[in-house]
């Protein structure tokens, strides 16, 4: 088989796996989201995929309230339930997922040469409203994301919208096309356009921890690791993955800590064991603002309407062999 131009489709009761050349990708139904992303045998994802609305509050979002204000979205940020999933196969559209026992008319030699899942989450708060994420894959693996946001009156100020990808191990590096250090919307005149390599994970030592490692305008982010959880894999070279912004730059962070774990500890020693890496890939990006740190709210320019629509899209593409 040609993995060059097309790619194995392979109908599970309840998941959908896509293999090529170099990769294998598993979509879950019951999970609501993409459960495996293996590159070259490695394995990038601890968690499926959400998106996120909660970036951990800072000393002047305390000052001014905004934790309390936007408080629903940490909810939501926590637990997000798939309502709707939908499937295209090439140009066959699925009115009703292939699962059990509508998979026993498949074959183990189903191929196409590109498949489309979305996935619609309704978010925990009131009142609610819904975010689509896409999935188109193509035959090289390059996977096409889209997440939307749709806008709803009534609800809060959202502190950031993108999504979120955990990984299992820590990454050593990232290296990136943007703007030179730690940027936010109100934070960007000392940026300067480049293209640099960060080692490690590093974590901005604020006295209590909090918001930190943004980076805005960028144009692609490459993660790299050099180890799994695999402990049958003798092989300890580094691998990286590519993430591309795809019409508009993005923003992205990558810290070894969840925004809730950020958001829970108040000194750093409480914070957990790093372990992995976090990746947000934002749309959108509250400012932080620091006109003082006993009130005043971030400049209007520098918040994000939750009752506005939002998106972010970005290719996920394997290294170059």
């Amino acid at each position: 088989m040609d993995y060059q131009n097309k790619l194995h489709v392979i109908y599970g009761d309840g998941t959908l796996g896509l293999q090529g050349k170099n990769f294998a990708y598993l979509f879950s139904y019951e999970r609501g989201g993409l459960e495996s992303l293996k590159v070259a045998g490695k394995e990038w994802l601890y968690r499926e995929p959400k998106p996120t609305f909660w970036r951990a509050t800072t000393d002047n979002d305390r000052g001014n309230g905004f934790n309390i204000k936007s408080a629903q979205w940490l909810a939501a940020d926590y637990a997000l339930p798939c309502t709707k999933i939908t499937l295209k196969v090439d140009d066959h559209r699925f009115k009703h997922l292939p699962i059990a026992p509508a998979t026993n008319q498949f074959s183990n030699a189903e191929y196409a040469k590109q498949v489309k899942l979305s996935y619609t989450y309704q978010t925990l708060t009131n009142p609610a409203t819904t975010v689509k994420v896409s999935y188109k894959v193509k035959a090289d693996g390059t996977i096409k994301v889209v997440a939307k946001y749709h806008g709803q009156v009534g609800l809060p100020q959202l502190p950031v919208f993108g999504m979120r990808f955990i990984m299992p191990t820590q990454a050593t590096k990232f290296k990136y096309e943007g703007l030179s250090g730690e940027t936010y919307p109100d934070r960007m005149a000392g940026g300067k356009p480049g293209t640099y390599e960060v080692t490690g994970l590093p974590v901005t030592k604020y006295l209590v921890p909090q918001e930190n490692g943004m980076h805005m305008a960028t144009k692609w982010v490459k993660l790299t690791r050099a180890t799994t959880q695999n402990n049958a894999d003798p092989d300890k070279e580094s691998f990286s993955l590519l993430f591309k912004a795809n019409k508009h730059d993005f923003a992205f962070s990558a810290l070894p800590y969840t925004s809730e774990e950020l958001e829970n500890a108040t000194h750093h020693e409480e914070l957990p064991p790093a372990r992995r890496t976090v990746l947000v890939i934002a749309g959108a990006v509250r400012g932080v603002g620091g006109i003082d740190s006993w009130g005043a709210d971030v400049e209007p320019a520098y918040h994000i309407s939750a009752e506005e629509d939002h998106e972010v899209r970005f290719e996920i593409k394997l290294p170059e062999a």
